[in-house]
């Protein structure tokens, strides 16, 4: 995996080119010199974490059968008062749509992912306590 990451030459923003070919931008705040045009760093760092604990979800209920039709996560992170700001705390909410869900089935592939899977909530997991919870929509 690789990823080049440049300086647009403006204020405090970036440009990510990843090895697959995709290019994200990243910003920062107005008071360290940003345009608040982009997501921060740290923000990539929580929606990569939430997008692999998705990913994971998806994938393990799709192996299994189970009829999904949504999968959200929302998370909430808290990050250390001195540099350098981990994350010291984030928490996430699963959120799985579809029908006749199992409480057992969501709940073993969350843990599926936090225990096995997710590469990103296992290097996070260094630094923060990492809780999940969810809910079954029936749709």
């Amino acid at each position: 995996m690789e990823c080049r990451v440049k300086w647009t030459g403006e204020g405090m923003s970036f440009l990510a080119e990843t090895g697959t070919n995709h290019t994200v931008v990243m910003d920062g705040a107005i008071e360290a010199g940003g345009r608040n045009m982009a997501p921060r760093p740290m923000e990539m760092m929580l929606a990569g974490a939430g997008g692999c604990a998705a990913f994971d979800v998806v994938l393990i209920l799709k192996k299994g059968r189970h009829a999904i039709k949504r999968v959200e996560v929302s998370l909430q992170a808290e990050r250390a008062d001195v540099e350098p700001r981990v994350f010291t705390r984030i928490h996430f909410h699963f959120r799985v749509a579809g029908k006749q869900l199992k409480p057992e089935a969501v709940a073993r592939a969350i843990e599926l992912s936090h225990d096995k899977y997710c590469s990103a909530t296992s290097m996070l997991a260094k630094t923060a306590a990492i809780t999940h919870d969810f809910e079954i929509v029936e749709d």
